[in-house]
C-alpha cells in the first residue's frame, strides 16, 4: 500500500508533495471536461449513437483522472491518468474503422490489431535519448500515428472526418512540444508548460468529438459524399 501512495514529482510546477502543489496542471484539466460535455451535447443533438456518447464520457474521464493525478501525484493516481488516455485512443481507432472507414466488425478488429502491432513496434524502436529528451512524450507516438494514418486514409476516401483527424494531429504536435520542454524551461518559467499540454489536448479532443458527433451517426456513409460540417 505504501508503494501505491508513493509521491511522484514529474513536472516543473510541483513544489512538493502537498495536495495543491500543481494548481495550473490540475485546473487546466477542465479543458477535457468541457470538451467532453460539449461533445456530449453535439452527439445527442445529431443522434450519433451510444458508441459516440461513450467516447464523450471517456474524454470527461481523462480530465478527471488527470486532475486527480496532478492533485495527489502518486503511483495510484498515475494509473487513473494513463489508463483513460490509452483506452480512449484504442476506442477512437475502432470508431474510425467502423463508422468512418466502414469496415465490418471482423475486418475492423484485424485492421486494429495490425495497425497497433506496427505502431507498437515503431514506438519500441524510438532511441532512449529521444525518450529522455521528450520526457516520455514519445510514448504517445501510437496515438499520433493513428490520427495521421487514418486522417490520410479518410481524406483519400473523401470523408470529411479525415480533415478533423489531421487537424487533431497538428494540434498534438504543438501540445507534445509543450509537454516535452516543461523541465527545460523550468528555471525561467517556474509554472512550467505542462498545463498547455492539457489545454491544447482538450482542444484536440474537442475537434475529434466534433467529427464523431457530426459524421459518426450509425449507418451513415459519408465517404465520397463531400459532406461539410453542419451549421
Amino acid at each position: 500500500m505504501e508503494t501505491l501512495f508513493r509521491a511522484i514529482d514529474s513536472y516543473c510546477e510541483r513544489t512538493g508533495p502537498d495536495l495543491w502543489s500543481e494548481p495550473l496542471n490540475a485546473v487546466s484539466n477542465l479543458a477535457f471536461i468541457l470538451a467532453g460535455l460539449w461533445g456530449l451535447r453535439e452527439v445527442r443533438r445529431h443522434r450519433a449513437g451510444g458508441f459516440a456518447e461513450l467516447l464523450c464520457w471517456w474524454v470527461i474521464a481523462i480530465g478527471v483522472g488527470s486532475a486527480l493525478f496532478h492533485t495527489f501525484a502518486n503511483v495510484l493516481t498515475v494509473w487513473m491518468d494513463v489508463i483513460p488516455i490509452a483506452t480512449f485512443t484504442l476506442a477512437l481507432t475502432l470508431f474510425n474503422l467502423r463508422r468512418f472507414v466502414g469496415l465490418s466488425r471482423r475486418t475492423s478488429l484485424l485492421a486494429f490489431v495490425a495497425f497497433y502491432a506496427v505502431a507498437g513496434a515503431l514506438t519500441a524502436m524510438v532511441p532512449d535519448w529521444m525518450r529522455v529528451a521528450s520526457k516520455g512524450t514519445s510514448g504517445y507516438l501510437p496515438a499520433f500515428l493513428a490520427l495521421t494514418f487514418f486522417g490520410f486514409v479518410l481524406v483519400l476516401r473523401r470523408h470529411p472526418a479525415g480533415w478533423y483527424d489531421l487537424a487533431a494531429a497538428s494540434i498534438f504536435i504543438v501540445s507534445a512540444t509543450f509537454r516535452s520542454v516543461d523541465a527545460t524551461v523550468c528555471e525561467a518559467l517556474p509554472i512550467g508548460t505542462h498545463f498547455l499540454w492539457h489545454v491544447l489536448n482538450g482542444l484536440m479532443l474537442g475537434v475529434l468529438l466534433a467529427s464523431v458527433a457530426w459524421y459518426g451517426r450509425p449507418g451513415s456513409r459519408a465517404a465520397g459524399t463531400g459532406m461539410t460540417a453542419p451549421a
